[in-house]
Formats: structure tokens, C-alpha cells, sequence
């Protein structure tokens, strides 16, 4: 169970460290001398929301930060926490918008910031209600200094510290754990259980541990007759299902948040069938391709290149190596679909454009997600094998945060 208090004092800590080391340093790299992030309670920008101290479960009223290299301020009622001074006082100055204005007119920054973004939804937060009547409370000068802050949020979100790596790895080994634990007889009875009551097991396994989730997990089968069983290859929270037999080849998506942090894992288990004692070789070595995939594709990251590069160079490599390979990888950290880097969609093979230009940075976090098509000759039929796991990326390698599955689950 999570001890709340202490929770809240290593958030806060963490985002005292966040705020001083990352926010200096990332205004420069994108050359923005003052970042405003505007948010109703309920209607917080996505970066906003990982501003605010463990105590505000939302933000308060409308919330207005007001971030340069060497201030944090809150053109709102209250201070936020010890994070960001409270520089506004409404028997003074009624108007939230005026009082807004007036900060920027003292503060006269050559380039401002603010929550919008065509192609990184994250990074997007700004409403438009919020948006027009910040630009119409602008005196017109400053209102020609604005822009939008769409990769300053980007690398704000996606951008670890390099001591979050401990926090990472350990979110990825509890998942492992209670994953693992779904593919075995603590919750499959084969014959008996469905493939949902496997899903249902994992939300509420999550639920009772004091976890959250992200997703709602998914549980599928592939099995050696050509026609697989209603809600097989169902997709996440379709409601359909089907009972669990010997035979059967399972695979789960599931990911869990802890500290804040999302992860994303797919592993595969073979429930033996009657007077077998392994899985059929062909769906091992199958596995097996696609360990090869993702090996490929962690030597395709390197610090700078985009992930439309890093998409390209990794599927050349599989193709020559003969493996049919789909990539699908993305950022991970505050969101389980997160900010930053995408390499490919599973309906987008040629790049990913937006998303997918973006480059990669050291110390973020990714779902190295993929899938394998490879022929079962014991089934005499190509099988889908769909893996995904959590790394990390230091700037010079993309290692497991804690490790990956090397070979099928037997249930």
C-alpha cells in the first residue's frame, strides 16, 4: 500500500529538482525568456498539471505560472506550494488578465511562450477561451512576442532526471510482477477462465495494491486453427472474450502508474495442452524473431536523430535480417502515450510526421513496442508476436529498465 505523506514529500521534492535543474536550461535550448501556462480547476493544460505540489489535486480556480531562467511566479490567489510566488492581489488589481499584462509589461521578454501545439496534443493545453482572452489582454507589443511553447513543453515532459531512472525501473519491475503473475494458474484455470475475467483479475490486482492504471489492459489468444475464437485479437475494453484452453497462445498489454510514472508491457504465455511438457518450438523461436527486432531497434537510437530516422534505419536493418516487423514505439513518463519521440504507428510504417520528427534526447524514457510476423510451422500458419517493453536512454544507449521477457510463460 502507498504511504500517501511520504509520496507527497518525494513529489515535491522531485518537482523542487524538476523546477530549478530542467526549466533554466530548457527555456534556453528553445530560446524562450518567459513561459506562461494558463489552467482552470478541471481544465488544467497537461503541463501545468505536473507543476502543481502533491497537495492541489487540481488547479484552483484559474491558474495562471509565469516561468523565466531565474523566477517562477503565480498570477493567481495563492502561491502554488513553495514552487511558485503568488504575484497578485485582486484588492489591488481586480482583473486576473490586467494583473497578467502588467507582470509581462515589468518583466519585458523578448519571446513568450504559451500552451499551443498543431501536431503534440500534450502540448496543446491552451483552450481557446483562455487563449483569446489572454491575447486580448496583451498590450499589442507583447502580443507580437508570443509563440508557441509546443517543444519547450515537449522536452519538459519528456526529460527525466537521472536519478527518476531508479523510480522508472522500479514502476517497471512491480508491473513485470503482477503481469507475470496474470499469466499463471494465481488467475488462469485453463478451460474455466476467460480471457476477460484475466483482464478484470489485472484492474482489480491493480486497484487492491493502491495502484492507478492507464489503460484498460488487454488479453488475446492465437491458436493453431486457422479461425481464432470470438474476441481473440479484441482490442483494449471491447467487452468480448473467450474461454482460456491448453493450446492456447496469450498475450497481454497492461501498465500501471506508480510515482507518477506510466508504464506500458506485452508478454506472451503458451498454456500447455494435454501431455505436453513445452510450447511447440516454432512459436519459441518465433519469440525469439522478435527479441531480435527489438535489439535492432535499441542500436538504432542515437542522441539527435528523429524518430522518422530512427524508424527507418531500425525496419531496413529487420529487413534485412528477413524478420516482418512492425514498430510502434513511443515515449513514456507522465503519460502512458507520452510527450516526446514517436517511432512509427502500427498503421503508419513511412514515418510519422509531427510526432515522429521530433528527436531524441537523453535521459526520456520509451515503449520499445513492435511486433513480429513469423510462420509456426507446428501451426502452419504465421503467428502475430506483439512485445513491448520499458527502456531507458542514457544519450549513448537504450537499455531494458528491467529487462524483458526471453522466453514464453508456461501456464
Amino acid at each position: 500500500m502507498i504511504d500517501l505523506r511520504a509520496d507527497a514529500d518525494r513529489h515535491n521534492r522531485l518537482l523542487a529538482d524538476r523546477l530549478d535543474q530542467l526549466v533554466p536550461t530548457l527555456l534556453a535550448e528553445t530560446g524562450i525568456d518567459c513561459w506562461v501556462l494558463i489552467g482552470r480547476e478541471y481544465a488544467e493544460d497537461p503541463v501545468l498539471r505536473t507543476m502543481l505540489p502533491a497537495e492541489w489535486l487540481s488547479a484552483r480556480r484559474r491558474t495562471i505560472l509565469v516561468l523565466t531562467r531565474t523566477r517562477r511566479l503565480a498570477v493567481a490567489r495563492y502561491g502554488v506550494g513553495e514552487f511558485f510566488e503568488a504575484v497578485w492581489d485582486p484588492t489591488h488589481e481586480p482583473n486576473q488578465w490586467e494583473a497578467l499584462n502588467s507582470l509581462l509589461v515589468e518583466l519585458d521578454p523578448p519571446v513568450i511562450g504559451i500552451g499551443t501545439s498543431a501536431d503534440q496534443a500534450h502540448a496543446d493545453g491552451l483552450t481557446s477561451t483562455e487563449h483569446a482572452a489572454f491575447l486580448t489582454a496583451l498590450e499589442p507589443t507583447l502580443r507580437q512576442r508570443v509563440v508557441a511553447a509546443d517543444v519547450l513543453g515537449i522536452r519538459w515532459l519528456e526529460t527525466r532526471l537521472p536519478e527518476e531512472r531508479a523510480d522508472f525501473a522500479e514502476a517497471a519491475e512491480l508491473a513485470h510482477s503482477i503481469l507475470r503473475r496474470g499469466l499463471s494458474r494465481e488467475a488462469i484455470t485453463p478451460e474455466v477462465t476467460t480471457t476477460n475475467d484475466v483482464v478484470w483479475w489485472y484492474r482489480q490486482t491493480v486497484r487492491d495494491m493502491g495502484l492507478d492504471s492507464w489503460f484498460h489492459p488487454s488479453v488475446s489468444i492465437q491458436r493453431a486453427t486457422s479461425e481464432e475464437p470470438p474476441g481473440a485479437s479484441g482490442g483494449h475494453g471491447n467487452g468480448s472474450s473467450s474461454i482460456i484452453s491448453g493450446g492456447d497462445l496469450l498475450h497481454v498489454d497492461f501498465g500501471i502508474v506508480l510515482k507518477g510514472l506510466c508504464t506500458d508491457q506485452q508478454e506472451h504465455a503458451y498454456v500447455l495442452a494435454a501431455g505436453e511438457g513445452s510450447a511447440p518450438d516454432g512459436l519459441s523461436e518465433g519469440l525469439r524473431s522478435s527479441r531480435e527486432a527489438q535489439d535492432i531497434l535499441l542500436r538504432s537510437f542515437v542522441a539527435g536523430r528523429s524518430g522518422n530516422e530512427i524508424l527507418a534505419a531500425a525496419l531496413e536493418e529487420c529487413r534485412r535480417a528477413g524478420l516482418d516487423a512492425t514498430i510502434y514505439t513511443h515515449s513514456i513518463g507522465y503519460h502512458g502515450h507520452g510527450a516526446g519521440m514517436t517511432i512509427g504507428l502500427w498503421d503508419h510504417q513511412s514515418g510519422v510526421p509531427g510526432a515522429g520528427d521530433h528527436p531524441l534526447h537523453p535521459n526520456t524514457a520509451y515503449s520499445i513496442e513492435l511486433m513480429v510476423e513469423a510462420l509456426v510451422p507446428e501451426w502452419d500458419r504465421t503467428i502475430r508476436f506483439m512485445v513491448e517493453q520499458d527502456a531507458w536512454f542514457d544519450g549513448m544507449t537504450c537499455a531494458w529498465l528491467d529487462g524483458r521477457q526471453e522466453a514464453l510463460w508456461l501456464i
